[in-house]
């Protein structure tokens, strides 16, 4: 695992999807408002971090990897101002599409005593125009050559469809180049034939109607997952329950957490799923991919606030596994 994480550099992610800023007002709680009962938090700090495909993004960075983010924002100052951190990461910009009459999608966050109070979301959840949808098919077209593999960040903003899926299947052919889903239930029908998706608990209850309380519900819905979509693999990420691994040979793989602690699963996905791509096309099996994103997942779910883990941590924490 070590050596192959050592090889990241080598490799160049496209990811297509729902781009956001992550916004967090820091502050403290010190009374209950007299105009309704709620807590009134005296905001001290702000912060803006990259959010939904843009933190993917952050993920590859931080583990070395090359990278080409391609979605939508808005003609807005929110909008330049993601543009501005992309690049500030040294990241090209160039596969970014500006919609006119779509804002920026911004998450704030108050967190008040490292708990978070409450979420404000300021967002246009409609598809994309044609002639953006028609770009985004031109840029995956343009440098697909250089692409080992792809993220599809779905977040149900609009920039994922039927439509781009199927143009995206054409556009690769029959290169092999995996097709990573963090996955939209509701949107579940277009990832057919893909390497794999990544549902969290609530995504799977939520994409096969039911819920999820036992191993029995979980080995079903896992295998009905992998009968509908016609995908390789599904993997269901479960919080302090670890991982379960769904293979299409049948195999089922259950990997235990190895976090030490939980204060915050804001883009834990994105992490897991950025680790999962380069591990896979470095040459890493789909079992050994798993565990060296759930290590990852497991340094990031210790930080408040969107978290990105860095190729020099990941190792640190494998070469101590080893060691035990």
């Amino acid at each position: 695992m070590i050596r192959a994480i050592r090889t990241f550099p080598n490799y160049k992610v496209l990811v297509i999807g729902d781009i956001m800023m992550d916004e967090f007002l820091w502050g403290e709680v010190s009374r209950i408002s007299p105009e309704a009962p709620v807590p009134i938090v005296k905001v001290e700090k702000e912060t803006f971090l990259l959010g939904g495909a843009a933190n993917v993004i952050n993920n590859l960075l931080g583990l070395k990897g090359q990278v080409l983010l391609t979605g939508v924002i808005g003609p807005d100052g929110m909008g330049r101002r993601l543009l501005r951190k992309l690049q500030s990461l040294g990241t090209t910009t160039e596969g970014i599409v500006v919609e006119e009459g779509r804002p920026t999608a911004i998450k704030t966050r108050i967190i008040a005593h490292h708990q978070q109070v409450v979420r404000v979301d300021r967002e246009k959840a409609t598809p994309i125009l044609p002639e953006t949808l028609k770009t985004i098919l031109n840029i995956i077209k343009k440098n697909i050559t250089q692409i080992q593999g792809i993220i599809v960040s779905d977040y149900g903003k609009g920039v994922i469809s039927q439509e781009l899926m199927t143009g995206l299947k054409k556009i690769i052919g029959k290169n092999p180049i995996p097709i990573l889903v963090d996955p939209k239930p509701d949107n579940i029908r277009w990832y057919d034939r893909v390497t794999m998706i990544t549902p969290n608990h609530l995504e799977a209850e939520s994409a096969v109607g039911k819920k999820i309380d036992s191993p029995e519900d979980l080995l079903w819905a896992g295998t009905l997952l992998l009968k509908r979509i016609k995908c390789e693999s599904v993997l269901i990420t479960r919080g302090q329950e670890g991982m379960t691994l769904f293979l299409k040979n049948k195999k089922i793989e259950h990997i235990p957490t190895v976090a030490q602690k939980v204060f915050d699963v804001t883009g834990a996905g994105d992490t897991v799923i950025a680790t999962l791509i380069l591990s896979l096309v470095s040459g890493m099996h789909m079992i050994q991919a798993c565990k060296t994103a759930n290590f990852a997942a497991g340094l990031v779910v210790g930080e408040v606030g969107t978290a990105a883990v860095r190729a020099d941590e990941l190792v640190k924490v494998l070469m101590e596994a080893v060691k035990k």
